[in-house]
């Protein structure tokens, strides 16, 4: 048997992608990566491609922060691995989770570790099923979330995500009720004001409650800004509608910041963007800048001391991951959140965030094909529309987000396309000169497919 010989071939013989369109990566081939400058990543041809989605959203400081390489290199020197199980836990673990306190919204609280956003929902849904029967709730375990939303990929986690591809595996389990999407732009109703919009969808949350029964929810999961449901921003006075509901009915509000977390919003916190304090909040991504697998639940006071009561009842709360609370991770997310938070990299957000919003609002301004722009901070969609006035959507057998962002790997630019949505999150480290180069790419790659499909 001939083994192939290119790294594109190689990688399409004994790799099995995830959430790759396969029609294009047969056609096309893997991109292979070997090394990255700054906000560029470079491939085994030498090609250098600005990457505007920062990896996968995380990889914030670049990719070749030389600080947290070393700060890997001196842990792994150091104490190079651990858990967090039996009452031991390395003492990066204890550093990190007084800084992530510190960091939240909470005026105290507690942290638990896992290894991803996925497992870190996951083991929030467990914390409240475990909360709740201890408290004499053992009904309270429906989930609800909304529409579009994404909260991973394990059974839970991805029960919690409301997009349709989950089907093929059978999900959502019972019980995970999804909610409408607070898009404004495309579920409104003719003649609806966005306040009218906001408050049907605090109706239509009071109504579900009421037609499920409160003692059967277990918690609200929401994204600050729905991130790989396309950048979807919520309603104005979306939380500030909902939030008292919630409240008046004892369901906890989980804040899931992976993606929003750490300043992609322009704050530490998508709920400060949007203020409001939630429950609780999930993290990961941004986290460690996207150089270790980490997560973390970050729970406020009351979650706290209710789930440490019943912990208490039974001596010991059953659940965590091997790698959890693992040393180097924690060593590199402490030096992450202060490369973000004193380096200058949430300032630059702060700063380039209008700039942004402005160059992508001429891009579309000037397309005919070009629905919506939204977003906040360094995160941004746009939306490819057949026909603006109407907001028809292109036919789905053209993939027009998939041509759009191929177009754009052609020319050196890595983006995302997210239905017929166009995603740009670049990290935090862009210049203003980098991101007139993103703009330039992004409107060639635009005018040539809708001159092809329109």
């Amino acid at each position: 048997m001939n083994k192939p010989q290119s790294w594109e071939a190689r990688a399409d013989e004994y790799s099995l992608y995830g959430f790759t369109d396969l029609p294009s990566v047969h056609k096309r081939g893997a991109v292979v990566l070997t090394h990255g400058e700054g906000p560029y990543v470079v491939d085994v041809n030498g090609r250098r491609y600005l990457d505007a989605n920062s990896g996968l959203w995380n990889m914030v400081a670049g990719f070749d922060h030389k600080g947290l390489a070393e700060a890997a290199k001196a842990q792994y020197d150091k104490f190079p691995g651990y858990h967090a199980f039996f009452g031991r836990m390395s003492d990066q673990t204890v550093m990190l989770s007084e800084k992530l306190v510190e960091v939240s919204p909470f005026p105290n609280g507690k942290v638990f570790y896992t290894n991803s956003g996925s497992e870190a929902n996951d083991t929030m849904v467990k914390m409240l099923w475990f909360l709740h029967a201890s408290e004499g709730n053992p009904q309270k375990r429906k989930i609800l979330t909304r529409v579009n939303a994404y909260h991973g990929v394990t059974v839970v986690s991805a029960s919690m995500t409301g997009k349709p591809y989950n089907e093929v595996f059978g999900l959502p389990l019972d019980g995970f009720i999804h909610l409408t999407c607070p898009h404004y732009w495309r579920n409104g109703k003719e003649g609806e004001t966005e306040d009218e919009f906001t408050a049907r969808m605090a109706r239509e949350l009071e109504e579900t409650i009421e037609r499920e029964g409160a003692d059967t929810i277990a918690g609200f999961f929401a994204e600050p800004v729905m991130g790989a449901g396309g950048v979807i921003p919520p309603s104005t006075g979306y939380f500030q509608a909902i939030l008292p509901i919630l409240k008046k009915h004892d369901i906890p509000m989980i804040s899931d910041e992976v993606i929003c977390g750490f300043g992609r919003t322009g704050n530490t916190w998508g709920c400060q963007t949007y203020d409001f304090t939630p429950d609780a909040i999930i993290s990961s991504k941004n986290l460690t800048a996207g150089l270790f697998p980490m997560g973390a639940v970050i729970l406020g006071p009351d979650l706290s001391e209710r789930l440490q009561a019943a912990i208490e009842k039974i001596e010991e709360f059953p659940h965590g991951f091997t790698a959890s609370g693992h040393p180097v991770g924690c060593a590199i997310a402490l030096k992450a959140i202060d490369v973000v938070m004193n380096e200058g990299l949430a300032e630059n957000v702060q700063r380039l965030a209008p700039r942004m919003e402005a160059g992508l609002r001429a891009i579309m301004d000037r397309s005919d094909h070009i629905g919506e722009l939204r977003g906040i901070g360094f995160m941004w969609a746009l939306e490819a529309v057949k026909d603006k006035a109407t907001k028809t959507p292109f036919d789905g057998d053209l993939s027009v987000s998939e041509r759009i962002a191929n177009t754009c790997t052609d020319l050196g630019l890595i983006c995302r396309p997210l239905g017929q949505s166009i995603v740009l999150c670049p990290p935090f480290v862009l210049t203003e000169d980098q991101m007139d180069e993103m703009f330039d790419k992004l409107e060639q790659a635009l005018n040539k497919v809708f001159a092809e499909v329109a």
